[in-house]
């Protein structure tokens, strides 16, 4: 029997997400793992959200092949929490996922997340 994930402090699940994890077959600790260790990061379809994808089921033998992958798409945004004076303060981002989804075989590449030009030059210039 499925039983929709809660929400905590870091995670907020939709409906929509529970309903396509119970088609899916895919658990919220499996949701979990794909959205702190993702193979590939893109923009998200829908406006300001990130879709992050991990390789389902890899090719006996073969390092760069896979059969399918697991896909996440999930918002980020900031929770804010009031003291006894009425102050707010930012307490941290929170991710809201909205879909999961299997793909069967390998997806194209589409749009990267765009990282800034500073930082990238920054993480070039570091030795290793």
């Amino acid at each position: 029997m499925f039983k929709m994930p809660k929400n905590d402090a870091k995670y907020n699940w939709t409906n929509h997400v529970g309903g396509k994890m119970l088609y899916y077959g895919l658990s919220p600790d499996r949701v979990k793992r794909v959205i702190r260790s993702p193979h590939r990061s893109e923009k998200g379809i829908a406006p300001d959200t990130i879709a992050v994808m991990q390789i389902g089921k890899p090719v006996l033998g073969k390092l760069r092949e896979w059969k399918e992958e697991i896909w996440v798409m999930y918002a980020t945004k900031k929770i804010k929490k009031s003291n006894i004076k009425n102050q707010n303060f930012e307490v941290g981002p929170k991710k809201v996922i909205i879909t999961a989804w299997r793909y069967p075989g390998k997806s194209p590449i589409r749009e990267a997340i765009p990282i800034p030009n500073d930082i990238l030059e920054e993480l070039k210039s570091i030795k290793y």
